[in-house]
């Protein structure tokens, strides 16, 4: 086991690597910017090396810096967290020859999963299912026959892509062209490169992700499902662990699939298989995250494990604390959920138009009580910056069922205070009374058509 761990990220997730390292006896060192001078991560680590000014380019994603606070620090090995430098395969080949231990996948394995098109040649290779769709459209004549070819409504996704960036829907063939234009335009805006691909468009499917592990030893397995299809603009806003959309039969395919996927490419540390669930049942692979994600605590909940801490171990060459006295496993079955939990990221944003809301945190509190877990890096007095992600904290609860987490999540909403900033807990607040949501009737389109609702619709109708 390596001895001190340098979090290379910011905010709650800087934090939650933090407590992870403490608790397994490790130092930490935080890394931040100027802005974040006075942030939590900052004060609870044992060490905090400044890397730059607020722009991420020159702090959070300032590579060269960020290797000389751990040089300096004596950092034997860095957690990334998620977004900025996470699935960032050449900052992880750079620790690695800087004999620091990258706490995640290989950078072979980030590569390939991180481009879209190779990602799903591999996939389909290992037997998962796919929609049909296209390798890279390098013209317009392959653009208009392969939309011929697998039939109007169609996406266009980006090859370096995610978030929902340079993602473009097209249901007629008048309206490919531009659309395709304007995705390249956005790809390369994003990513610095502008290779689209094309797929099938689903048009209400569900958004379905198992959490895969996989250790140095050959064990690779899953954690369950997690239900993610309440998002707005691609984003995600709330995710439950367990899916209740799902039969047990393809529960377990979709858990076999996942698994076989992974000991296909030899992937190492835990990640994330996304999947579309059709209205008629059947699944088909989008993508595959290949670090830790926001949503990581309903998995936590419900298992009992500190993923965090599987991360932190299997990069040591530990094996997966939780196998049993059968040895080695390729497909685990038998693990159950224990009760069902949801969680609320809430954000610092108008809660009508989600334009951020950056400013001083004059007062907060937030809930607690039996089966609720607050994951935040704010408190009173804290300056919320306009420099980055505006997340202020995951609001985690956990119960016997879905129904009872609904009331839990509600009662939770209800006891939050943050005054200075304007938030999106009424916007929650919508989401949770919604009978559909009650319901379980739900699919990636569900927050636009709340939106689409007149004021207060889905709030007079909700259901106890």
């Amino acid at each position: 086991m390596f001895k001190k761990v340098l979090v290379a990220n910011r905010g709650e997730i800087a934090l939650r690597v933090i407590r992870a390292c403490k608790e397994l006896g490790l130092k930490s060192v935080a890394v931040h910017s100027t802005a974040d001078t006075d942030a939590l991560h900052v004060k609870f680590a044992d060490e905090a090396v400044c890397i730059g000014p607020p722009p991420s380019r020159q702090s959070y994603l300032n590579v060269p810096q960020i290797i000389s606070a751990a040089e300096v620090t004596g950092a034997d090995a860095i957690h990334p967290g998620y977004g900025f430098l996470s699935e960032n395969a050449d900052f992880a080949e750079v620790c690695r020859k800087c004999n620091l231990t990258w706490i995640g996948p290989s950078p072979d394995a980030m590569r390939m999963m991180g481009d879209k098109i190779r990602a799903r040649e591999a996939m389909a290779k290992a037997g998962v299912p796919m929609l049909p769709g296209t390798a890279g459209i390098h013209d317009e004549i392959a653009l208009l026959e392969s939309a011929e070819r697998i039939g109007f409504p169609v996406i266009l996704k980006a090859s370096a892509g995610g978030g929902g960036r340079g993602m473009k829907i097209v249901y007629e063939k008048e309206k490919l062209l531009d659309a395709w234009s304007m995705g390249r335009t956005e790809a390369q805006a994003a990513f610095g490169n502008p290779e689209m691909f094309m797929e099938r468009y689903c048009q209400k499917p569900r958004h379905i992700e198992i959490q895969v592990i996989g250790d140095k030893h050959g064990n690779y397995t899953h954690l369950g499902e997690r239900e993610c299809s309440i998002q707005r603009r691609h984003q995600k806003v709330i995710e439950e662990a367990p899916s209740i959309a799902l039969p047990e039969a393809t529960r377990q395919k979709m858990f076999e699939a996942s698994v076989k996927a992974i000991e296909a490419i030899g992937y190492t540390n835990v990640g994330t298989m996304e999947y579309l669930l059709d209205t008629d049942g059947s699944f088909y692979f989008m993508e595959m995250n290949t670090r830790l994600q926001v949503e990581h605590p309903v998995t936590e909940l419900v298992t009992g494990l500190d993923l965090v801490r599987e991360q932190i171990t299997i990069a040591a060459g530990e094996k997966l604390s939780f196998l049993d006295a059968r040895g080695p496993t390729s497909i685990n079955t038998d693990r159950k959920p224990r009760g069902h939990a949801i969680e609320l990221r809430v954000n610092a944003e108008d809660p009508n138009t989600f334009a951020p809301w950056p400013g001083k945190i004059t007062a907060v509190h937030f809930p607690g009580g039996l089966g609720v877990r607050t994951d935040t890096h704010v408190y009173a007095g804290y300056v919320v910056p306009p420099n980055y992600d505006s997340l202020l904290a995951k609001v985690i609860v956990h119960d016997v069922d879905r129904p009872a987490a609904i009331r839990r999540a509600r009662r939770c909403l209800d006891e939050m205070v943050i005054e200075g900033p304007r938030t999106n807990i009424p916007f929650l607040r919508r989401i949770v009374n919604h009978p559909d949501y009650i319901k379980g009737d739900i699919d990636t389109g569900f927050v636009a058509r709340m939106l689409a609702e007149p004021s207060g619709t889905s709030t007079n109708r909700s259901a106890t």
